[in-house]
């Protein structure tokens, strides 16, 4: 099928045709055959790189230029929704029917806001957390969607993201029944009962437009599926480094995924060396620029010391540690060839589109704290393997599986190259997860009776494959704990929210972190500490996952628990009665360290030698820690304890930006982090006024500060910059540069 016969504005097929898109790959047609342009709800499962965004993007332009209607885009990554927003601008200059250009909005972030302002874009991007946030605040704007898009919908089975998708899909199909759901999916193996679930036509193919090759590595031999081999000699030992220097010398790019954070980043420093000597004198110049640019973006840490190290040499990191700016530098290198090898973590594998000639799975089984290590799903394989091959580029794409025996060969070959993928079901009903969804469907006023609530539940994909009665025992049980903690109230045959339930349904956090919250703060309000508090948010079942005290650090953990015995929350556990107890308590008290020592100056190299550590994990507990605090000090404003709401405000910015107190009014510039703001307070400039008083050439005199950023300070403090002080201080700074390339 032609894109010009789609029945579709001209405009639309214009943008398409001028990027040289003109025909359809067979999912597509297929997708557009089942009534995908004709307002039917769909279920499209195919194999990664075969078109599957694009009948989304047809779908989206079909409601805005035809319908007048408002599209939702659900991810469930971050990075991922930022890749589709980008997407979808290129249509952003076709005019609609009024007259004005299509707008494209995204939200990612901040559960406590209705985002009013997304009203105003035609097609509106978002995590699932945050549509469901969305939801929880009733933005108005949500009954003018009419199409849905729900990207990696497999993602049903994830315990800790599925949930939240099928309530948001549930729940949108309650507030608008005609609207049009298009589900976007991985191959799997019950795809039908997800689209009957939707009311929805499903389309499978296993149709890729590289054909994909599957194999086992083993003693320098790599066995395909179709009986095939490859011979791989190399001087290297290591698997993974055979594969990747004989990738690089082939001429092509590999994705090697790593189980963790840190295994991806220890393994691109072993490539890095490895292949370095491959790396031509022109390119090695190209990849020194991009080095530079990483150091410059952001603040310079040890991650991007470590990435730009790497990058130098052909190999970089990537995984949701890194920062948005360097995440994009990465992503744009390795698509323009630059980066020869990128390690990852399996996160990479859920929609960003970053096809290789090879990927390595380095590691087939994963470490779940409590469990030890467990083989990893055939689902979540087969998404790894389909980001080999590059459309345009490669006929053929090869995924290979590291295998240290001949028996774990075998089981390799038979687990996962010849497997079937999982059915997928639904995670929803454990009590756990469940209350927060029923206490958001009573505080939203989506069901205002018991009976309601069923009724909601009951069209849930759980719902769906069991039966409504098999969930009707959780979600009692899950009222009987939010009317006793009074969250809900009851009167006759009403249910109602009360103050405290809405806000924390608003909050978008647990319930239990709200009893947890409102009892430290009613019962300790008068004893709390900064590690108090630090420590309040430890014990919420939202600061996830929890750290763990490695054995080396218990004696240390030990002395500080020792010196702020009458600052936590609970009674230290017996280690004799209750070790598990004991081993959580120290984790709590360890993160309640890791955060006050954030909060006192500590700097990242420092961290991560004494806590072990790493720097995406260090942000990604200050972000939640963050939340946590935020939610502490929203509930302390409606439970009026005042004598707390200054102590708590303050925390939430020390912790968000690392700093002292004395700091906080230093770090509210635009551009001043902890290492500025400590430069400017050790030079005598402690205030606003201050600053505002220092002449421009001193500030600029300062380490760190370069004229641009010191005019802006000054400018953004109020200060008069003249031109003659500008010109002076720009003049200086060339005079300078220019000495020292003379010298």
């Amino acid at each position: 099928m032609k894109v010009k016969e789609l029945q579709l504005h001209d405009s639309a097929k214009q943008v398409l045709i001028d990027q040289g898109l003109t025909e359809l790959y067979p999912p597509q047609q297929d997708a557009i055959h089942a009534g995908a342009l004709d307002g039917k709800n769909l279920v499209l499962a195919s194999p990664t790189a075969s078109g599957k965004t694009l009948i989304a993007e047809l779908c989206a332009l079909k409601h805005v230029l035809e319908r007048n209607g408002k599209v939702l885009y659900l991810s469930p990554l971050r990075a991922l929704a930022s890749e589709k927003f980008e997407a979808f601008q290129k249509y952003s200059g076709i005019k609609k029917s009024n007259g004005r250009r299509i707008s494209v909005g995204i939200s990612t972030g901040d559960y406590d806001s209705s985002d009013p302002w997304m009203g105003k874009h035609d097609i509106i991007v978002t995590t699932n957390e945050k549509a469901d946030s969305l939801l929880r605040h009733r933005a108005k704007w949500v009954s003018d969607i009419s199409l849905v898009v729900a990207d990696e919908v497999h993602l049903l089975n994830d315990a800790h993201r599925g949930p939240t998708l099928e309530v948001v899909l549930a729940r949108l199909m309650q507030v608008n029944p005609d609207i049009q759901l298009v589900v976007l999916s991985a191959t799997i193996k019950n795809v039908n009962e997800v689209a009957e679930w939707l009311k929805a036509v499903a389309v499978t193919t296993n149709w890729r437009p590289v054909t994909l090759r599957e194999g086992v590595f083993l003693h320098d031999e790599v066995m395909f599926k179709d009986g095939g081999a490859l011979s791989i000699d190399n001087k290297a030992r290591d698997p993974t480094l055979k594969l990747a220097l004989y990738t690089v010398k082939s001429g092509g790019q590999a994705l090697a995924f790593a189980s963790t954070r840190r295994n991806s980043i220890s393994l691109a420093k072993k490539i890095a060396v490895t292949i370095k000597h491959l790396i031509s004198k022109p390119m090695k110049r190209t990849l020194t620029q991009l080095s530079e640019q990483i150091l410059a973006t952001g603040a310079r840490t040890r991650i991007s010391e470590e990435l730009a190290e790497v990058v130098s040499n052909g190999v970089a990191f990537h995984h949701a540690g890194l920062g948005g700016g360097h995440r994009k530098l990465i992503e744009n290198a390795f698509k323009e060839g630059k980066i020869k090898i990128l390690t990852a973590t399996p996160t990479l594998a859920f929609g960003v589109n970053l096809p290789a000639r090879v990927v390595i799975v380095n590691d087939y089984r994963r470490y779940e704290p409590g469990y030890g290590f467990y083989p990893i799903a055939v689902l979540e394989y087969k998404q790894m393997a389909g980001r080999a091959g590059r459309p345009c580029y490669d006929k053929v794409g090869d995924s290979i599986l590291i295998a240290k025996t001949e028996d774990e060969r075998d089981y390799l070959m038979e687990s996962y190259i010849l497997a079937d993928t999982e059915r997928i079901w639904s995670k929803l009903a454990v009590e756990r997860i469940l209350r927060s969804h029923v206490l958001a469907t009573i505080a939203s006023d989506f069901a205002h009776t018991e009976q309601g609530v069923f009724d909601f539940f009951a069209k849930t994909f759980y719902a769906y494959q069991y039966d409504p009665q098999a969930i009707k025992g959780v979600i009692q049980r899950s009222l009987g704990f939010l009317y006793a903690e009074k969250m809900i109230e009851v009167s006759g045959d009403k249910v109602l929210p009360t103050k405290f339930g809405r806000r924390v349904s608003e909050l978008y956090i647990d319930p239990l972190t709200g009893v947890i919250i409102r009892d430290a703060l009613t019962n300790r309000a008068d004893l709390m500490s900064d590690i108090s508090f630090l420590h309040m948010i430890a014990r919420t079942p939202d600061m996830f996952p929890k750290m763990r005290p490695y054995s080396k650090e218990i004696d240390e953990i030990s002395f500080f628990v020792e010196d702020h015995k009458d600052e936590f929350m609970c009674d230290l556990p017996d280690p004799w009665m209750d070790r598990i107890a004991f081993e959580e308590f120290l984790g709590e008290a360890k993160l309640a360290w890791v955060l006050k020592s954030w909060m006192n100056e500590t700097t990242e190299d420092d961290m991560i030698e004494r806590f072990s550590v790493q720097p995406g994990d260090l942000y990604r507990l200050i972000s939640t820690a963050k939340w946590l605090l935020h939610a502490s000090l929203e509930l302390a404003t409606l439970f009026g304890h005042k004598d707390l709401l200054e102590r708590l405000t303050k925390l939430v910015v020390r912790i968000e930006k690392g700093v002292k107190p004395e700091l906080l009014p230093l770090v509210k510039l635009e551009g001043v982090g902890r290492a500025r703001a400590r430069i400017l307070f050790n030079n005598g400039l402690k205030t606003i006024d201050d600053i505002k008083m220092v002449p421009l050439q001193q500030l600029t005199k300062l380490p760190l500060f370069g004229p641009r950023l010191a005019k802006k300070i000054k400018e953004e403090v109020g200060a008069l910059v003249k031109d003659e002080d500008w010109e002076r201080v720009k003049k200086g700074k060339s005079d300078q540069q220019r000495a020292l390339t003379e010298f």
